[in-house]
């Protein structure tokens, strides 16, 4: 691993105080997101998230020439509070767009030039994703979440809207607490389907059932493919030539399966992950160039890759690709379009060339490539833990070419726990993570047990055990780095996002090892979480700490909240008061108890913004807020001019 640098000639500059180009403003005001790309014959599309335009979706479309174009003009956003993560919120077809508008959650239809028609009634809250075109039958068909009870949990469906009269769509398949991914034969007389019920995420275990199309638009009797309590399956689609292909993970790992003569054959056979936890609807990790041949992505070690499989022999070959994070891949017969990224490129949209293997990229996240003097690429880690087993994560020593440290000195360390729990954190250039370590403070991002990307196994360490799993490996982590010579064992930090949140939380508390910390929308209080959160999560941390409220006594033991005099370091708070997910309840208390205990807290909400940052502004915001925060506990002056934040019992 490369250590810090060491100051030339005895001069220094101490860590943290470095001045980086890879500033706040930069970040917000050059950089967007990107996802969610589509193909509608020869024209390629995708979303991208402004924050300079208040955290908007906007849908662009290419066309074979090269130009773009946004489709959805300000003020419509195509976003869909559908498991109010979202995902699948737009579909095209014959140059249509089909998209849900964020504000109202209505579905609209915009023809090409024209302005969008709302296709489902005004002020009913019924929402639909990952909606898929039924030609036949001029229709769309997609999940249907109907909050229209207010005393009872959503009801999910899915659903047929007719395009020709609207309205709130007819139900196809019901009777399960959640549906995903409906798949339409390209014949238009079958359709597949994901379903599951609570307590299960789709990750733990659910079903993928196929029916016939009546020629009424009804559905015949549905037939159990694959798919149980134990297996999840992942992404059903539909060959040229009529066979239904699955991702699934009963070897242990989600491998590709296709369903032949009314069996169920393996087509990959690999430790590694063909799939990925759907907290989105609408994701995609293969596709076909043609009935004989399939393109797809998978991911080993932390690192993705690509590769193609003939669908005949099953014979898999690698494709060579400088990408290590790839993400939303679409196939045509020519070509594949994927979201892309690696140690040195922020994501991107990316065209690979089936025929020459050529790489053209078609739209990036970052207006330019920031200059690599002040980057420092991710370096893939493998730490002891506890039981003797291993974790992994990604480690970024700090780096800049104008500065450097004096030999001996050790630098912070930020160790971020990413939010899910079920998730991973990929190895790409992020300037969110460039922000520090141009500072002069070293990161590790953690891929703690039960993360993703290391097979099923690795997934099930935290079943029964967040709280205990995920805070023991970023303590280890850290102390793994310390151990190493690459950081100071007394400025250790540690932060992290909604789950990350909570692993933050619990480590400041449950554990000895870090000085500071920050929580962006994190859990305080599992028992609230289990009690106040939406439906998709509502039962989530039956698998992950027990029921609720059978181990209510659990749920305390593991809450922050409940032993809050045992946090006695400085912890900033950062949270969107529209929070629907991680209600902001969960850091009001936590902040209060700090102040009861004369502990240095500070505490930023922001108005307008729900789980995750998507304005410029708050963006910019929490991330210098944070830096002048570590400043402060830990005794350094930051190069920037930035605005304070309120400290209290400092």
């Amino acid at each position: 691993m490369t250590h810090p640098t060491t100051a030339p000639h005895g001069t220094w500059t101490p860590y943290g105080t470095w001045k980086s180009p890879i500033t706040a403003d930069l970040i917000v005001g050059e950089s967007i997101g990107l996802g969610q790309v589509m193909r509608d014959s020869d024209d390629i599309y995708w979303a991208e998230m402004r924050p300079q335009e208040k955290g908007r979706y906007v849908v662009v479309r290419r066309t074979p020439d090269g130009k773009m174009a946004d489709v959805n003009r300000a003020p419509f956003n195509a976003r869909t509070r559908v498991h109010e993560y979202g995902g699948g919120s737009y579909s095209v077809h014959g140059g249509t767009l089909y998209f849900t508008n964020f504000a109202d959650q209505r579905l609209y239809r915009q023809q090409p030039g024209g302005v969008p028609e709302a296709l489902t009634p005004e002020g009913l809250d019924i929402r639909f994703a990952d909606c898929v075109m039924d030609s036949q039958r001029n229709r769309l068909i997609g999940v249907r979440e109907d909050h229209r009870a207010a005393d009872q949990e959503a009801v999910n469906t899915i659903a047929a809207l007719d395009l020709n009269r609207g309205g709130e769509g007819r139900v196809l398949v019901s009777g399960y607490d959640f549906f995903a991914s409906p798949c339409l034969s390209s014949d238009g007389t079958q359709l597949a389907w994901q379903s599951w019920n609570h307590p299960n995420m789709p990750w733990d275990g659910c079903e993928l059932w196929l029916a016939d199309v009546q020629a009424d638009g009804s559905l015949g009797a549905p037939k159990l493919v694959a798919g149980g309590l134990e297996e999840s399956i992942f992404q059903p689609q539909w060959s040229p030539d009529g066979t239904l292909y699955f991702v699934s993970d009963r070897s242990g790992w989600w491998n590709l399966y296709r369903l032949v003569g009314g069996a169920v054959e393996a087509v990959t056979q690999q430790a590694a992950e063909f799939g990925v936890p759907q907290w989105a609807f609408g994701q995609s990790t293969y596709g076909f160039a043609g009935p004989e041949r399939i393109i797809c992505t998978f991911t080993s070690a932390g690192l993705w890759h690509l590769a193609a499989i003939d669908t005949k022999t099953l014979a898999f070959t690698r494709l060579e690709s400088p990408y290590t994070t790839i993400h939303s891949l679409r196939v045509s017969q020519t070509d594949a379009v994927f979201e892309g990224g690696s140690p040195t490129l922020e994501s991107e949209i990316v065209r690979l060339d089936l025929a020459t293997g050529e790489f053209t990229t078609l739209r990036r996240s970052g207006r330019a490539a920031p200059d690599s003097r002040y980057i420092s690429p991710a370096q893939t880690i493998a730490f002891p833990t506890e039981k003797g087993l291993t974790a992994y994560g990604f480690y970024y020593p700090p780096h800049n070419a104008d500065f450097a440290a004096p030999a001996g000195d050790r630098p912070p360390l930020l160790v971020i726990s990413h939010g899910g729990p079920t998730g991973s954190t990929e190895n790409l250039l992020k300037l969110s993570i460039q922000f520090w370590t141009s500072r002069g403070i070293a990161v590790l991002d953690v891929n703690y047990g039960g993360s993703t990307g290391y097979g099923r196994a690795y997934r099930m360490r935290l079943n029964g055990n967040w709280g205990i799993v995920d805070i023991d490996d970023c303590c280890n982590g850290a102390r793994f780095l310390v151990e190493q010579g690459l950081a100071d064992s007394k400025r250790l930090i540690i932060r992290g996002g909604s789950a990350g949140g909570y692993t933050t939380l619990g480590a400041l508390t449950f554990r000895d090892v870090f000085s500071v910390g920050a929580s962006y929308f994190g859990v305080s209080d599992l028992g609230g979480l289990a009690e106040e959160t939406h439906k998709f999560e509502s039962r989530y941390l039956d698998n992950l700490i027990g029921p609720y409220p059978e181990a209510k006594a659990v749920y305390e033991e593991r809450s922050p909240i409940y032993h809050a005099e045992n946090l006695n370091c400085p912890v900033i708070f950062f949270q969107g008061l529209e929070d629907k997910v991680v209600l902001p309840n969960q850091a009001e208390r936590m902040v209060d108890a700090m102040r009861y205990n004369e502990v240095a807290v500070a505490y930023v909400p922001f108005a307008g913004e729900q789980h995750g940052f998507r304005q410029a502004a708050n963006i910019k915001r929490a991330l210098e807020g944070e830096l002048y925060f570590y400043g402060r506990v830990l005794g350094f002056q930051p190069a920037d001019a930035i605005e304070p934040v309120q400290i209290e019992n400092m």
